[in-house]
């Protein structure tokens, strides 16, 4: 693990420091964001989510395992089992439908791909049938704070640290809110202050690795809700990787 997390920093440092050229993908992660099975619906957002960019940057290759957190409709399950391959593994944590009659979207999308399986996202008491190499949350990590859900977030966080195996990486996207916001703008506009959740995450025993800057956008103002047309699907957003400690 110590050998890929060199390799990781490494990569890291010559995709920051180069335009975003495509050439210099891995192969697996560039073959798995042009798989034509991929809905033209995905497609279309990748402009704006820049998937290659993500994989690459949280160094996910052939072979892993990875734990996603609240999939939604599959748009990154799709890319996490076309990169790691028939050897990876994804295993997608979904809270169970209010209705079993009405299966969430993710489970029709794991019945396509042999190396993806659905599991409860019990959030602070996750079940993974092994330890995982890398842990993806798009999107969402802010979801962790919505009243409703009355989660013990520090709870949540240690679970995900026991989750991951020792080298193994906590790759981190999601809305930024302007910096000092309460968190109960995870309520009001569905983003956390980039500083509070990575103080968060810290305190769970990750070491922080890198920053990326491939979805920011100084143009959002932070303060309006992230539905809200006139910044939908180009709000600013972190990207954090964070380590488990070897």
């Amino acid at each position: 693990m110590v050998h890929k997390f060199l390799a990781a920093a490494g990569l890291a440092a010559m995709i920051a420091a180069a335009s975003p050229a495509w050439a210099q993908m891995p192969p697996a992660v560039d073959a798995a964001v042009n798989d034509a099975a991929r809905p033209e619906a995905d497609k279309a957002r990748d402009a704006d989510r820049k998937p290659a960019e993500m994989l690459a940057f949280a160094h996910v290759e052939p072979g892993d395992v990875v734990l996603e957190m609240l999939p939604g409709g599959g748009y990154f399950t799709r890319i996490l089992a076309r990169a790691v391959g028939p050897q990876g593994k994804v295993y997608a944590a979904q809270p169970p439908a209010a209705d079993p009659a009405k299966p969430p979207p993710i489970v029709a999308v794991a019945e396509q791909y042999d190396n993806v399986t659905v599991i409860p996202a019990r959030v602070g008491a996750l079940a993974v049938a092994e330890p995982v190499d890398v842990i993806w949350t798009a999107q969402n990590y802010h979801d962790f704070h919505l009243a409703r859900l009355n989660l013990d977030v520090a709870a949540v966080n240690r679970n995900l640290f026991e989750t991951l195996k020792p080298g193994g990486t906590l790759l981190v996207i999601d809305h930024a809110a302007a910096a000092g916001a309460p968190l109960e703008a995870a309520d009001s506009l569905h983003r956390i202050d980039p500083a509070k959740a990575r103080a968060e995450i810290e305190a769970a025993g990750f070491e922080f690795v890198a920053e990326s800057d491939a979805l920011r956008n100084p143009e959002d103002t932070r303060t309006v809700g992230v539905f809200d047309p006139a910044i939908r699907g180009k709000t600013d957003q972190f990207v954090f990787k964070f380590r488990k400690p070897e």
